[in-house]
């Protein structure tokens, strides 16, 4: 799983105050110190059209390069930025292998999607992802009692990364939500082999086959909802982001009925990432619980 990426919007902006204090603490005669304020309205002015007119997720997500395998793999995460360091030393880390789970009353998820153009679909690298940067309150929900989280985004994942008492699906999507608050939520739906699914055949009719930005699909629309069994039972666990920077606090919702895409439709997502897992990590006395 990739992590929302609001905190990096502000990094420019604070990097030409920055510039600017470096500037104005050197003396200075008058005329430079006004060419100085001139200056940082400019560079104020630029950051903030930047990120008005280009969206968070086309922007680069991480600042240090890593991989699933090899040297920067994911034994490596923790040492290759200080950023990283959950990956390494945190002690409620994703994903997991779900085991006999405590029966509990749950509350039911409510998924409030719906069909939206698709705006921006990606190959990041690591997997196809699609974005959603929809204004805060808008756009797709997830309602769990009280709790109301917004969908940022779903990506997908071969085979899946959470196993079910020791065994994987071929497939799973992670769909990745963020409350008002900042809490982050993320649901994982496992994919089978079966019949096609109309929503990934239809985003893997315009899957760009190389890494690149976000594209928009014109005149083509997807309802993530597409994407959901009819049976939304779930287990709930705490852990944190699969990819980088690892990330705890985030609450998982682990569908309990895997859905079907075809033969075919898994194929051509393994020709461009056979492998896209973390391994699994330990619970480390975490109580996974289960919907009843």
């Amino acid at each position: 799983m990739e992590m929302p990426s609001r905190r990096r919007r502000y990094c420019s902006l604070r990097m030409a105050i920055f510039v600017w204090f470096r500037m104005t603490t050197t003396p200075r005669n008058y005329r430079d110190l006004r060419k100085d304020w001139i200056t940082l309205a400019w560079l104020v002015v630029a950051v903030v059209v930047v990120m008005i007119l280009v969206p968070a997720g086309s922007r680069a997500q991480w600042k240090t390069h890593w991989t699933y395998d090899g040297a920067t793999g994911a034994e490596h995460w923790g040492e290759l930025d200080p950023a990283y360091a959950a990956c390494n030393a945190g002690k409620e880390q994703s994903p997991i292998d779900i085991p006999s789970a405590e029966k509990a009353e749950l509350p039911a998820l409510r998924f409030e999607y719906k069909s939206g153009p698709l705006k921006y679909l990606i190959n990041n690298g690591y997997t196809i992802r699609v974005n959603y940067h929809d204004a805060p309150g808008s756009g797709n929900f997830l309602i769990v009692g009280d709790e109301r989280y917004q969908l940022t985004q779903f990506h997908f994942h071969r085979p899946s990364e959470e196993y079910v008492h020791g065994k994987p699906y071929e497939m799973e999507v992670h769909l990745m939500h963020q409350s008002s608050d900042g809490k982050v939520a993320g649901v994982t739906v496992f994919l089978k082999a079966g019949s096609p699914n109309a929503t990934v055949q239809k985003l893997w009719e315009h899957m760009p086959m190389t890494e690149g930005k976000e594209q928009e699909v014109t005149g083509v629309e997807v309802n993530p909802v597409g994407l959901l069994p009819h049976d939304t039972a779930y287990s709930m666990y705490m852990g944190s982001l699969t990819a980088p920077p690892c990330s705890e606090g985030v609450t998982w919702f682990v569908l309990k009925t895997p859905v079907e895409i075809s033969a075919e439709e898994i194929g051509a997502f393994a020709k461009l990432y056979p492998h896209d897992v973390r391994p699994l990590q330990p619970l480390n006395g975490r109580v996974v619980k289960e919907s009843r």
